[in-house]
């Protein structure tokens, strides 16, 4: 299993449409960076969120998931609270090869401020908007930028494709468009 470059990233996204849209190159001035890096592909969050509160006082169960849990806020900026998370989704939509793994790591420039970017790994035939967990571990508001840079995709091919894939076993997040909650 190898890391793939950007020329491999490019002919995927090109050719297989593995990433809609696509930006080929990084674009960085007056944003947070996002498009083709060397060994990667930095995501852009969408501008809609959904931010954890504590207004209605409800438990948060992975398997009986309470939509009161969070507001959503739509629009350019996104503030999270003090020590909250918030989940958002990519502008991206994604297509995974066969013989693929992807890793998502956070960018730096959101690190450096006591934000960290959470995702599952992107698995071989998945396809969809990646649902973002941002959480905020500092003690101030933190803002977020939406149509920007979050995080960053590594792209890993495997030696041959895997017997069972995603899509071959249903996957309950296949597909998922918006910001997806948690399902069991």
């Amino acid at each position: 299993m190898g890391i793939k470059n950007d020329r491999w990233i490019r002919r995927m996204a090109e050719e297989h449409r593995m990433i809609e849209p696509f930006e080929p190159r990084q674009v960085r001035e007056g944003t947070i960076s996002y498009g083709l890096s060397s060994y990667g592909y930095d995501i852009r969050v969408a501008p809609e969120f959904k931010v954890f509160t504590n207004v209605y006082n409800v438990v948060v169960d992975p398997k009986a998931f309470d939509a009161r849990s969070f507001v959503d806020v739509n629009g350019p900026v996104c503030i999270i609270p003090p020590n909250s998370f918030a989940l958002a989704r990519t502008v991206e939509y994604f297509r995974i090869p066969r013989d693929v793994l992807v890793v998502c790591v956070g960018k730096s420039t959101y690190a450096r401020c006591g934000i960290i970017v959470n995702v599952t790994p992107l698995e071989p035939t998945w396809c969809g908007h990646l649902t973002l967990e941002i959480s905020n571990t500092t003690p101030l508001p933190a803002k977020i930028y939406g149509g920007e840079g979050i995080a960053q995709l590594l792209f890993f091919q495997g030696d041959e494709p895997p017997e069972t894939a995603y899509a071959d076993r249903k996957g309950k997040y296949m597909d998922q468009r918006g910001v997806t909650l948690p399902r069991l």
